[in-house]
């Protein structure tokens, strides 16, 4: 649904984007990460059109942005970091008139700004003016003016930003109950809104492609140390599980430790059979994955490009 090929984006001498490829399937919902100046927001324009890519290409539902800028164009959906609201309409009034300029008429506008309400939840401030809306609110109604024409695929740049917590929580039920009709690009700062809401991610830095994948797929390949996270009741004492044989490392963790491996087969029965002799409750043991953010911060400081 979405296919980006060697993308590369120059301002002058500068490359902003540099030779980025990845694609994201339908139905999917997919985290665009990376620190500012990235290449994050060039990427997001010359999907949506705004920007020319200076090489590569870029397609959306099939079509390509630069040799097919209006077809491509229909099938785009686009909240950017600031919201383009009109203050001094209504609600109803500002999506009709959005849903005109994307070319919707007569009845194809009235189904169009109805189920647009009706999915962001805005039913119960319609005829409220813009201006007099809650942040959460506001935020609805940027995400119904870029579904209104039902698109295919739906960019959102950072659009959980200044909402309190609970504006969160609605806002990332609602991106999540979009992907039942649409494939969506989400660019955030907030990595666990990442985990919580999206299927995949694209991770780039100074312009350069890092990681793209499921968080799956990218815990597994990220990997640099096998262990396990255990806690016993007592705990054990760290000193004597340094000790038991293909041990390579022990760190504290809350209650319990995580220990890595010098040798994972040896290691992990001789730990089994020194928890047997203790005769300790052994309450917790897991193969240690990286969080997210344990990923992002290794990808983005990475010497070698990250992995792909």
């Amino acid at each position: 649904m979405i296919e980006v090929k060697n993308l590369l984006r120059k301002y002058g001498e500068k490359i902003a984007v540099h030779n980025i490829s990845f694609s994201v399937e339908r139905g999917k919902i997919w985290g665009f990460l990376g620190p500012n100046g990235a290449g994050k927001t060039t990427t997001m324009r010359i999907l949506t059109g705004y920007l020319p890519p200076t090489e590569g290409e870029a397609y959306i539902a099939g079509y390509d942005v630069v040799k097919y800028p209006l077809r491509a164009k229909t099938h785009i959906g686009y909240l950017p970091e600031i919201p383009p609201l009109y203050n001094d309409m209504t609600v109803k009034g500002y999506i009709g008139f959005v849903a005109e300029l994307k070319g919707m008429k007569g009845k194809e506008k009235q189904r169009g700004v109805g189920a647009a309400i009706e999915k962001t939840g805005l039913a119960p401030v319609k005829k409220r003016l813009i201006k007099n809306l809650s942040k959460g609110f506001r935020q609805r109604v940027g995400i119904a003016q870029a579904i209104v024409n039902d698109p295919a695929v739906l960019i959102l740049d950072e659009p959980t930003i200044g909402l309190d917590p609970a504006q969160i929580i609605e806002i990332r039920e609602l991106i999540k109950s979009l992907k039942e009709n649409h494939t969506v690009i989400l660019s955030t700062h907030i990595l666990p809104e990442v985990t919580q809401t999206c299927d995949g991610v694209v991770i780039i830095n100074e312009g350069q492609l890092r990681a793209a994948g499921s968080i799956s797929e990218l815990q597994k390949k990220f990997k640099e140390q096998k262990g396990i996270y255990i806690k016993t009741e007592p705990a054990l004492e760290m000193g004597q599980l340094q000790m038991v044989a293909g041990v390579k490392s022990v760190k504290a963790d809350g209650n319990g430790y995580k220990i890595y491996w010098e040798d994972e087969s040896l290691g992990e029965k001789a730990l089994f059979e020194y928890v047997k002799v203790k005769d300790v409750l052994l309450k917790e043991w897991r193969i240690i994955t990286p969080t997210l953010e344990d990923l992002y911060l290794k990808i983005v400081s990475s010497d070698k490009g990250g992995i792909q």
